[in-house]
C-alpha cells in the first residue's frame, strides 16, 4: 500500500529513523504504525548483533551534576560523524537527565530506566539500527557532595570531569576541573593511591634503577675496551658495524661476551639501599605528578594545586573527582 509523507514524518518523529527506513516499515506493515514501530526495532537488534564484535572507540561523553548528584557518562559508537550527529547528542543527553534525576549508581540502574515507551537499553539499540553502527553506554562516573563542578572540556564531548569540594567556591572548582582534565591525575593526595599502584611503580622504579646501573657499568666496560659505543648498542648496530667493516666477527663477539659478562657482574653486586633510595626518589616524582595536590597549578605553574586552594580558602578540601575520556592517552 502507499503511504503518505505525513504518516513517514510521524514515524520518523516517534523513533528517529530515517525517512526511507520509516517509509519501508509503513510499507511493510500496511500502515500499521505500531507493527512498523516493531519492524524498526527488529532492524535496530539485528544491527546490533551484527556487529558486536566492532570497535566503538567513538562517542559523546557529557556531564551533569544536580542538587550535589553528578555524573559522567558516554555513548559509544564506530564514527566520528555518527558521534556529532545531533540526535545523537541528544540521545545522550536524555540518557544522562535521566540517570541524574534517578541518581542511577551503576551502568545496570540506567540501561534499566525508561526512556520515552521503552528502557534506555532499547533506546540505544534502537539508534544502532538508524544508524547501523555498533553503539553501547560507557564510562559511567558518579560523585556526590556539597559542591560539585563539572567540565566539558572544550565542550567537544570527549573529555568530561567532575570534583567535590566540601564548601562551594566556582573559580576554585573550576580551575580544579580543568585541572583534572589536563593532567590526569590517578588520586587526590599519597594516601588516595591504591597499594596496588604504589607497589607497581615502586617496582617500576627499582627495574629502572637496577637497568641504569648496569647499563652505565656496561658503557664505562666498553669505552675502557675502545669499542665505538653506537656500534655496541644492539645486534642491528653490531650487523650493520660488520658489513660497513668497522668491526669484524670476532670483535662483535668480543663485544656481545663483555656485555653479558659485564650485565651479571653488576646485577649480582648492586647496593641494595642505593638501589632503594634512588627508587624512593622516583616514587616521590610520581606522586608530585600523579597526585592532584601536588602537581603544578596549569595556570600557575610557580604553586602546587594545593598552594593555590590554600591561598583562595583554607579550608577548602577536595572530597572526590572523577575523569572520563574516549582519548588514548
Amino acid at each position: 500500500m502507499a503511504v503518505t509523507m505525513a504518516e513517514i514524518t510521524k514515524l520518523r518523529k516517534m523513533t528517529g529513523a530515517g525517512m526511507m527506513d520509516c517509509k519501508n516499515a509503513l510499507t511493510e506493515a500496511q500502515g500499521d504504525f505500531d507493527q512498523a514501530i516493531k519492524i524498526i526495532r527488529e532492524k535496530g537488534q539485528a544491527v546490533a548483533a551484527k556487529r558486536s564484535d566492532r570497535d566503538a572507540s567513538e562517542g559523546c561523553v557529557l556531564v551533569k551534576s544536580v542538587d550535589g548528584f553528578g555524573a559522567i557518562i558516554a555513548l559509544k559508537c564506530e564514527t566520528d560523524f555518527v558521534a556529532q550527529n545531533a540526535d545523537f547528542i541528544k540521545l545522550t543527553q536524555d540518557i544522562l537527565d535521566a540517570a541524574v534525576a534517578n541518581k542511577c549508581k551503576t551502568l545496570d540502574e540506567v540501561n534499566a530506566l525508561p526512556l520515552g515507551d521503552v528502557t534506555i537499553a532499547q533506546a540505544v539499540t534502537d539508534r544502532s539500527g538508524i544508524t547501523g553502527e555498533k553503539m553501547e553506554l560507557d564510562g559511567y562516573l558518579t560523585v556526590e557532595g556539597p559542591a560539585v563542578e563539572t567540565y566539558n572540556h572544550q565542550n567537544k564531548n570527549f573529555l568530561c570531569t567532575l570534583v567535590v569540594l566540601n564548601k562551594p567556591n566556582a573559580a576554585v572548582a573550576h580551575g580544579l576541573a580543568m585541572q583534572i582534565a589536563a593532567m590526569n591525575p590517578v588520586a587526590i593526595d599519597e594516601a588516595g593511591v591504591p597499594e596496588s599502584v604504589k607497589e607497581t611503580e615502586m617496582q617500576v622504579a627499582i627495574d629502572k634503577t637496577k637497568k641504569e646501573q648496569v647499563d652505565k657499568a656496561i658503557e664505562a666496560a666498553l669505552k675502557k675496551a675502545g669499542f665505538n659505543l653506537y656500534i655496541a648498542e644492539n645486534e642491528e648496530h653490531l650487523n650493520e658495524g660488520i658489513m660497513k667493516g668497522s668491526i669484524t666477527e670476532a670483535q662483535a663477539e668480543e663485544i656481545r661476551q663483555l656485555k653479558l659478562t659485564v650485565a651479571a657482574e653488576k646485577s649480582a653486586n648492586l647496593p641494595a639501599q642505593m638501589i632503594e633510595n634512588i627508587a624512593k626518589g622516583r616514587l616521590a616524582k610520581f606522586y608530585k605528578e600523579s597526585c592532584l595536590l601536588n602537581q603544578e597549578d596549569i595556570m600557575d605553574g610557580k604553586k602546587t594545586v594545593k598552594e593555590v586552594m590554600e591561598e583562595a580558602d583554607s579550608e577548602l578540601q577536595i572530597l572526590d573527582f572523577k575523569r572520563f575520556t574516549l582519548r588514548a592517552e
